[in-house]
């Protein structure tokens, strides 16, 4: 297969991370709905667009600067934040009485092997 296309295909999952970024900025109330989420007030507003913001950017950023620059290093550490999130809404099932977000949980593991594989595969052509 090109190898342009496997980038094209390895880069893909930053577009909804960085429309999510940009909804953050632009329509906060919009994201945090698309989260199942209310939108907070006052410093828990604050936390929720600074973390959540940062959290789609720099996924977005991880993904598409290993795809561009062919870094394994990038997509490893983007498995890591998503895994670590997959990770963190089972624990606030297990031990805070959170609803279990299967849908969340099951996007957050594809995307870990998603960046895994375009690791891998950075690994095999460089």
């Amino acid at each position: 297969m090109n190898k342009n296309i496997v980038r094209l295909i390895m880069a893909l999952p930053a577009i909804p991370m960085a429309l999510t970024t940009i909804n953050f900025v632009i329509n906060p109330s919009k994201a945090a709905e698309a989260l199942g989420m209310e939108l907070l007030t006052g410093i828990g507003l604050s936390t929720q667009l600074g973390d959540f913001g940062a959290f789609f950017a720099v996924a977005a950023f991880l993904i598409g600067a290993g795809s561009l620059f062919m870094k394994t290093e990038y997509f490893k550490i983007a498995a890591l934040l998503f895994g670590s999130a997959a990770l963190f809404r089972t624990i606030a099932w297990a031990l805070n009485g959170a609803d279990f977000a299967t849908s969340l949980i099951i996007s957050e593991v594809v995307l870990v092997v998603w960046m895994l594989l375009s690791a891998e595969y950075v690994k095999r052509v460089s």
